[in-house]
């Protein structure tokens, strides 16, 4: 190997520049650019001057005095877009019913909205909507209706198409600037149950769109949630659909299920489970690689979740990163994370499209963070990973009727986030009446290794609540930092045999949620899946329960980990206890050398050192800020903008509205 010269890093640096999503004064896609890097290298804002940064505005949507009947049952989790001038120069954004609006960036001043009168579901029905992707039509003359695009996936399954510049609809994408994708749900579950011309005994919100379309070239690809797989093992497809984004006509469908038994992945499915299982869906954010055509799919489990007896095998494409060709829907690679997984361990996290320098190579890399507290990173083209990936023994204790994967993948780096494990003697409380009480709960409970199987008598699992979630995690491009935020909290779930279940406990409208039981149609069982808390709602194992940390992708270490978060809007007295709190949302990591994050349940935005970890900027937010922050230019100012809205499971008690903006002075 020759020894490196002078001009190494001129090289290296141009390298990273040709293979790393551009990103400057805009912020079009949701994560930042299409991998998802929430990277921005705007630097006005930096280590020296952040503590100066003051609220610029503060946007209502006005979403609670439309539905106030609904406030907690809605969620503004948004990251908003700021477009280019081309475009109109918004910050645009959807509110959890699916209106879009456009924002002056500069001021917050409303320049319009569109409203496409999402149906209301019955009650109990959640609202959410993360964000709307965009697409400049290369082809379309300058100036031209709809050259510039917002596409949104609604509540109600439409696929909408709106003018960036105006709001007004795109008329020619669909019919009336729309695409009515429910129809599509509804043949597909029709066919797939045998019940042509039938209902496919389908009900309002167990298929949505909550998370942004992905623009791959020409075609705008939409994943769904799945909210049938926590209740019935036959539920409708995970499938992921790609449209022509200017006519709206549908390209390609992928099914993450391998429904042909020919398919090599379809090894260890039987032909019944191959035809009838539901979800494998993509209900978090998928990434784009434009100069390899790859779109990155992180798939969720199998239906149902806490049970796969009906689903045997490994269960491939679920749980796995899919790398698509954009324009044809053909699979190039996958890598499948969790075996047969009977925890919902869905991938929540957009699959991060960054270049990593290890061992003196520059590797353009996918970075996939888990709710299990594991860092995958493999090769972009290859799928090969960058860290040695091995398979492990796991527990094989299961309810009757269940076949558990003998091994799971572990990566030798970087270590886990969180150690797994929870016995008996880990058990903490404020007081010693709680703790004690913990004890007994994980005594009771089988308990121990992270992948104990979901029992009779009810399993333990820590960590058990999302060690990361759809918020994902930033990265630095120039330190070679991927900065994520840690839950550490853990759960408790446990399978009855439907006959020892009161049937009108089942026939709740809470049935599965809170840990009510809930009947797993298809199957034998009920589940009960709940957090494991105190008498008093803390969590019971010590804290802190929320960290955020940085990890050095080049060696797999962590270079920092800190708290995050204060209890003082969680106590009966506000006593800023410095012990983290659970999260949701992610961080952004600038050219300034900082690291945004709101998340926290404590009503707070803060940054920090990105080297460091160091703590040097705070503001108090409306609410819980519980959404991914952006940052933009606009008038020679630097902004950084978050949502804050509260969280319909976790800070229910403080709904708002609020999109704030900060600014130096």
């Amino acid at each position: 190997m020759p020894r490196r010269g002078p001009e190494l890093p001129a090289l290296l640096a141009a390298v990273l520049a040709a293979s790393t999503p551009a990103a400057g004064a805009d912020w079009t896609f949701y994560g930042g650019d299409a991998g998802g890097s929430h990277y921005s290298p705007l630097a006005q804002v930096n280590r020296d001057n952040v503590g100066q940064l003051k609220l610029a505005w503060e946007y209502r949507t006005g979403e609670l005095e439309r539905h106030p009947e609904l406030k907690q049952f809605a969620s503004f989790h948004a990251t908003p877009l700021r477009l280019p001038e081309a475009a109109g120069g918004s910050l645009a954004f959807c509110t959890p019913f699916n209106r879009i609006i456009a924002l002056d960036p500069a001021t917050g001043t409303e320049r319009w909205v569109f409203d496409p009168d999402v149906r209301i579901g019955p009650p109990g029905t959640r609202y959410n909507c993360r964000g709307i992707a965009y697409w400049a039509d290369p082809v379309a003359p300058a100036g031209s209706a709809c050259a510039h695009r917002l596409f949104m996936g609604t509540k109600d399954l439409r696929l909408v198409a709106v003018d960036a510049r105006t709001g007004r609809r795109c008329d020619g994408f669909g019919t009336g600037g729309e695409v009515d994708v429910g129809a599509l749900v509804s043949a597909e579950a029709e066919a797939k149950s045998g019940r042509i011309g039938r209902p496919a005994n389908l009900r309002f919100g167990d298929v949505e769109f909550s998370s942004p379309p992905v623009l791959a070239g020409d075609r705008v690809v939409l994943g769904s949630s799945n909210n049938t797989k926590f209740r019935r093992n036959d539920g409708p497809s995970g499938a992921v659909r790609a449209f022509d984004a200017r006519t709206g006509t549908l390209r390609w469908t992928f099914d993450p299920v391998p429904r042909n038994p020919g398919d090599p992945q379809a090894a260890g499915w039987t032909a019944d489970s191959l035809a009838t299982t539901g979800a494998a869906n993509v209900w978090s954010l998928m990434s784009y690689d434009a100069g390899r055509d790859l779109l990155f799919l992180p798939t969720a489990s199998a239906a149902p979740d806490f049970f796969g007896g009906t689903r045997p095998g490994d269960n491939r494409y679920a749980n796995s990163v899919v790398a698509l060709r954009g324009t044809t829907g053909e699979v190039a690679w996958h890598y499948q994370l969790v075996h047969h997984d009977v925890w919902d361990l869905d991938l929540p996290a957009q699959p991060m499209l960054v270049t990593v320098r290890q061992n003196g190579r520059v590797i353009p890399a996918v970075v996939q963070l888990t709710k299990m507290g594991l860092v995958f990173a493999f090769d972009r083209d290859t799928g090969t990973p960058l860290f040695p990936v091995t398979e492990r023994p796991v527990p094989q204790e299961a309810v009757p009727g269940e076949v558990l994967s003998p091994t799971q993948p572990f990566p030798s780096r970087p270590e886990p986030l969180v150690a797994a494990g929870l016995d008996p003697d880990d058990a903490w409380g404020f007081t010693f009446i709680d703790r004690g009480m913990c004890r007994r709960m994980i005594e009771r409970a089988r308990h121990g290794s992270y992948y104990q199987a979901p029992s009779l008598e009810g399993t333990v699992n820590f960590p058990g609540m999302a060690v990361n979630n759809w918020g994902g995690g930033g990265f630095d491009p120039d330190r070679n930092l991927l900065v994520v935020p840690i839950n550490r909290a853990p759960t408790f779930t446990q399978l009855i045999p439907l006959d020892q279940v009161d049937p009108a406990m089942l026939a709740s409208p809470m049935a599965g949620l809170m840990g009510i039981p809930g009947k797993l149609d298809g199957t034998p069982y009920a589940q009960v899946f709940k957090p494991l808390l105190s008498p008093l709602f803390s969590p019971c194992n010590a804290p802190p329960w929320g960290e955020l940390a940085a990890i050095d992708l080049g060696d797999g270490s962590i270079r920092w980990r800190r708290t995050l978060g204060v209890l003082d809007k969680l106590m009966p007295v506000p006593l800023p206890l410095p012990w983290g709190t659970p999260t949701a949302g992610g961080p952004i990591v600038t050219g300034g050398g900082l690291v945004f994050i709101g998340a926290t349940m404590d009503e707070r935005f803060r940054a920090f050192d990105v080297e460091t970890g160091r703590q040097l900027w705070e503001a108090m937010t409306p609410t819980a800020s519980m959404a991914t922050p952006m940052t933009y230019e606009a008038g020679g100012r630097q902004f950084v903008v978050i949502a804050s809205g509260g969280h319909m499971w976790q800070y229910a008690f403080k709904i708002g509205d609020s999109l704030v903006a900060y600014a130096l002075p």
